[in-house]
C-alpha cells in the first residue's frame, strides 16, 4: 500500500468518529455495496478506459445504495462530467436548458440519453425523446415532415458524438447497464429515408415517420415525429449492430434499506 492511499485511508478512518449514528449506518451500506459480487467491462472504446469505468460503475452502485429506480439523465450527466475528471480529463457540463450538447469531453461535445424502459429490447434502441419539435411550420401537410427533419440535422450540428446509458436488466433480476454510442453518420442517414405522415391519424399536426434502410432493403431505424402535446422526435428501431457498445456493468440488487 502506498503511502499517499494509507493517509487517505487514515484521514477517512478519523473523520467517522465524527458522524453521527446515521451518518454511520449509511457509509457502512455503501461499504457494504462495494463488497458485491459485479462484473465491470469495456467492450469496445475510445473514451472509456480502466479508471472510467470502474468509477462509473461504482457510482451506479452508490446509486442503488438510495434507489431501486434506473439512473436517470441529469445523475448520468453529473457522474459522467465527475468521473471524467477524476480521471484526468476535461470535462463540463453544459448549461442547463442548452437546446443542443449536454457534455463536453476533452474537446468534443456529447449529447447524452438514456433508456430504462420496461419492453427495451437488447438490440433495438429506442430514444423517447431525441429533441423538441416545438418551432417550425408542422400540420398536415406532407411537405412539413422534410423542414423537421432538417431541424433534427440542425439540432445534431451543435454536437460531435452521441451516447445512450441504457438500463437493460433491474430488480428483481441483475442490473444491467450498458453505454452505446450511437454514430451521427448513421443518423445523417436520414437524409435519404423515407419520409410518410400519417394523414389518417386524429392528431394535429399529423404525425409522421422517416424510415432509413440499408441497400438491401432492411430497416436500420425510425424518425417518428410525434404530433403529440409535446411536440417531440423519437427515433425508434434502430439496429443495435450499427452502434458501438463502450462498456457494461452488471450487479445484483441488494436491499440495502434493512441494514439501516
Amino acid at each position: 500500500m502506498s503511502n499517499d492511499r494509507s493517509r487517505q485511508i487514515q484521514l477517512l478512518v478519523e473523520r467517522l468518529y465524527g458522524l453521527t449514528n446515521s451518518q454511520i449506518n449509511w457509509v457502512e451500506a455503501i461499504v457494504s455495496q462495494f463488497t458485491i459480487v459485479h462484473s465491470y467491462e469495456i467492450i469496445d472504446s475510445n473514451l472509456f478506459d480502466s479508471c472510467m469505468l470502474d468509477s462509473f460503475g461504482d457510482a451506479l452502485l452508490i446509486h442503488h445504495c438510495m434507489s431501486k429506480e434506473s439512473f436517470s439523465k441529469d445523475k448520468f450527466e453529473y457522474v459522467l462530467e465527475r468521473v471524467a475528471n477524476f480521471c484526468g480529463n476535461n470535462s463540463q457540463i453544459a448549461s442547463r436548458g442548452n437546446p443542443g450538447h449536454d457534455i463536453t469531453i476533452n474537446g468534443e461535445r456529447f449529447s447524452l440519453k438514456t433508456q430504462a424502459d420496461k419492453s427495451i429490447k437488447e438490440n433495438e434502441i429506442h430514444i423517447s425523446k431525441f429533441m423538441e419539435l416545438g418551432q417550425g411550420q408542422w400540420g398536415d401537410v406532407p411537405e412539413d415532415l422534410m423542414r423537421l427533419r432538417d431541424q433534427f440535422f440542425r439540432h445534431m450540428s451543435s454536437y460531435e458524438r452521441i451516447l445512450s446509458l441504457r438500463t437493460l436488466s433491474k430488480s428483481p433480476n441483475d442490473w444491467i447497464y450498458e453505454l452505446v454510442e450511437i454514430p451521427k453518420a448513421l443518423l445523417l442517414e436520414a437524409t435519404a429515408g423515407e419520409l410518410r405522415m400519417m394523414t389518417s391519424s386524429q392528431q394535429f399536426p399529423k404525425p409522421g415517420y422517416c424510415y432509413v434502410r440499408d441497400e438491401l432493403g432492411e430497416e436500420k431505424f425510425q424518425l417518428y415525429f410525434d404530433g403529440g402535446s409535446e411536440r417531440k422526435l423519437q427515433v425508434k428501431r434502430l439496429l443495435k449492430k450499427y452502434c458501438c457498445v463502450h462498456a457494461r456493468w452488471q450487479f445484483p440488487p441488494i436491499d440495502l434499506y434493512a441494514q439501516l
